[in-house]
């Protein structure tokens, strides 16, 4: 292997991602709780493809033109006019198989569409229920990567930034990391590794908090979980596939 490594850098939220370089650059959109985790699962049980879009409204419009389900949270809730929410449960393979969902959520499809509109060179989705293959695919990509926290409203996170953390932890040797924000993502994420739940719970989490006050605690614990939904949901064509090696 040449000693010439790709660049890896994390943004801690979509504030930051201004600051980088997103040309010829692998995006990784993470969103745990619960955005990605549910895209990895739909995809995982059979969903045709997941279009993701920025709005209620533009979610409500396209579910008029094309057969889909139509689905969407705001601050953890389902969102007024849309039929389904952002839990995981809610796409089990009888439901979901061949099927299209177009899904808005209050920050991962966001973050989805700033990388777009700054020219990202490819965009996946990345959460603990599909790490294995997201580390998989960026090792072998050998590209620059932009881990991309979804964050809350542009504050930090605690459990994308963990995700993050369990990316780099996992193939640093294959990157140039000269990145802090990487090496705290990293240094959480070693600290947390034995208990992730536990972890959330212990550092009072806010979006932890703000879930298990809707009752969502099976929804975390699940989007906490490595490598229930193993498939690399890939964006092209406006929507979210399941990347499949040419």
């Amino acid at each position: 292997m040449s000693t010439n490594k790709p660049a890896l850098y994390t943004t801690l939220s979509p504030a930051l991602l201004h600051l980088y370089d997103l040309n010829n650059t692998i995006v990784v959109i993470i969103d745990v709780l619960r955005a990605t985790s549910t895209i990895a699962t739909a995809l995982y049980n059979g969903a045709k493809c997941v279009i993701p879009v920025d709005s209620v409204a533009r979610c409500i419009e396209l579910g008029k033109s094309i057969d889909s389900i139509t689905a969407g949270e705001r601050d953890g809730q389902v969102a007024e006019g849309l039929q389904y929410g952002n839990s995981p449960f809610e796409y089990p393979e009888t439901f979901i198989r061949n099927k299209t969902l177009v899904l808005t959520t209050t920050n991962g499809t966001k973050l989805l569409h700033m990388a777009l509109d700054r020219g990202a060179g490819q965009i996946v989705t990345g959460s603990f229920p599909n790490l294995s293959a997201v580390c998989e695919y960026l090792v072998a990509q050998n590209m620059p990567v932009v881990l991309g926290c979804a964050a809350w409203k542009d504050r930090v996170n605690i459990e994308d930034t963990l995700f993050a953390g369990a990316v780099i932890n996992r193939i640093k040797e294959h990157f140039t990391i000269n990145c802090d924000s990487s090496q705290m993502a990293e240094t959480m994420y070693v600290a947390a590794s034995k208990d992730l739940y536990g972890f959330m719970q212990e550092k009072n989490a806010s979006h932890f908090n703000r879930l298990t006050g809707f009752g969502l605690e099976k929804d975390i614990r699940y989007c906490l979980t490595p490598d229930v939904a193993n498939v690399l949901p890939f964006y092209e064509d406006g929507k979210l596939v399941v990347h499949t090696p040419r």
